[in-house]
């Protein structure tokens, strides 16, 4: 499974499976195609409009707090913390992601982690947070 886990820098991965998920393109040094998009929260490098068109497409999905959607093309489904949604028979959980004592990702914003499943395995993507005390319920990751 790690093997199609790829660290392209910053925040950003890109999971190879069923479908090819990126998690917040940012500084992006080739283009690719993307099934799947998934972003935590709308600060620039996390939520990179540039970045994201150079591996968006027509069919990609992209899944965004609302903060961020506005910025962006494309099909866009919106979370907050707490929502499930199945994009193209991925389950994707958007959880909680937030600064315990730094003002710079507060709680009351809504951003989000994503738990969801490639190839049979669980994938905790963090986004910017600390450890935050919803983390004791995620379990099988």
């Amino acid at each position: 499974m790690v093997e199609n886990i790829h660290w392209l820098g910053h925040d950003t991965f890109r999971i190879d499976g069923e479908k090819v998920i990126y998690t917040d393109p940012f500084k992006l040094k080739k283009s690719g195609r993307a099934d799947i998009i998934l972003v935590t929260h709308e600060h620039y490098d996390h939520c990179s409009p540039e970045d994201i068109a150079k591996i968006q497409n027509e069919d990609t999905v992209i899944v965004a707090t609302p903060d961020c959607a506005g910025k962006l093309r494309g099909t866009v489904k919106t979370v907050k913390p707490g929502d499930k949604l199945s994009v193209k028979g991925i389950e994707i959980e958007a959880v909680p992601s937030y600064n315990t004592n730094k003002r710079f990702h507060p709680r009351d914003k809504g951003w989000v982690g994503y738990i969801f499943t490639v190839n049979g395995k669980r994938i905790y993507l963090a986004g910017d947070t600390d450890y935050i005390p919803e983390m004791k319920n995620f379990k099988d990751i």
